[in-house]
């Protein structure tokens, strides 16, 4: 696929090809994304980033991929400041702020809301973060930390250990993150959650049916010794209540000590952030920060060359970003 004025809406969007075309086009981002060059690509560009839940890394990146290629942002943060407030529909919404914008990236707390609102719009629309649905930006820049941290220690995605581990109901990054792995082969999944919590039926079902391997338990001791292990957050959010929440709150904490007893010596630790460091729940212990196999923040980082690509790619501009290179003076000092 081109994506040059596609929406993105799901994982199911992408197959192989086009996911390696989206790695490739990210990978080239990178000096701008580390500010050594600067691109005016998108200058006159504008970015609706409607947020009508609450985020920091997926929002903010979004902006600063954007503001990367040149393009300008224009925000909505929550329902309550927004006109939905006052009764509007996503799709009158859509037709209004489709007026105003070039691209828009969107984040609403029901599913499916991001797909209804993107019939009235005019222009792209890109799925923040659909209630407990799906997260295809996230899937897909989690894919690029896998491949990346696998390469390092001569392994592929095809053939890998991936264990997943907390809230795997309502957890839409792993919902989405397992989609796209079925376009893989042979990888073995280990899913650890309270029988409550546990991954939905549908997409165990899509990952059987993909032919891999599947262990379902509630125990973290023996079940960690993956190539990855991915944590995830209780998402109080999706709960009826904060007390129900906390009935499973640092009930699957990951520390050094857990790490050096149960994984691999190379395994990688990810986790969508924001990782919960109340001292109630302390799913990533702040002893695990210096270990060299924590890649949560390299995750992160990973999230703005993702995007910035597929900005490029649903704009038409992929292979026009560096005929609009320009220095970056203030940044000079970084080269010095």
């Amino acid at each position: 696929m081109s994506f040059t004025g596609e929406h993105i809406l799901s994982v199911h969007q992408f197959d192989r090809d086009s996911i390696q075309n989206i790695f490739n086009i990210a990978r080239n981002m990178a000096p701008y994304a580390s500010r050594n060059k600067r691109t005016k690509v998108l200058e006159g560009a504008i970015l609706g980033n409607l947020f009508f839940e609450a985020s920091t890394r997926t929002r903010v990146s979004f902006g600063c991929a954007f503001n990367l290629l040149g393009g300008e942002v224009r925000e909505t943060t929550g329902m309550e400041s927004s006109a939905l407030a006052k009764g509007e529909s996503l799709f009158d919404t859509a037709r209004v702020i489709s007026s105003y914008s070039d691209v828009i990236a969107m984040r609403h707390p029901q599913a499916g809301s991001v797909a209804e609102f993107a019939l009235g719009s005019r222009v792209p629309v890109i799925n923040g973060g659909d209630g407990a649905n799906e997260h295809p930006t996230q899937a897909l820049l989690d894919l690029f930390t896998i491949e990346r941290e696998l390469a390092s220690s001569g392994l592929t995605v095809d053939g890998m250990h991936i264990a997943m581990v907390g809230d795997l109901k309502h957890g839409r990054t792993v919902h989405s993150l397992s989609k796209l792995l079925c376009l893989f082969n042979n990888i073995r999944f280990t899913l650890i959650a309270p029988s409550a919590l546990a991954m939905p039926d549908d997409i165990i079902s899509a990952i059987e049916n993909a032919g891999h391997k599947v262990t379902i338990t509630d125990r973290l001791e023996g079940n960690l010794s993956a190539d990855i292990v991915y944590q995830t957050r209780i998402q109080e959010e999706r709960f009826s209540s904060k007390d129900e929440a906390n009935l499973y709150r640092g009930k699957f904490r990951l520390n050094q000590q857990i790490y050096t007893r149960y994984c691999k010596s190379n395994t990688v630790i990810m986790h969508p952030l924001p990782r919960d460091s109340r001292e109630e729940a302390n799913e990533l212990d702040n002893d695990l920060n210096l270990n060299p196999n924590l890649a949560i923040f390299r995750q992160a980082d990973n999230g703005i060359l993702v995007r910035m690509a597929l900005f490029a790619l649903t704009l038409g501009v992929a292979d026009k970003v560096q005929d609009y290179e320009c220095s970056v003076p203030w940044f000079s000092h970084k080269n010095v």
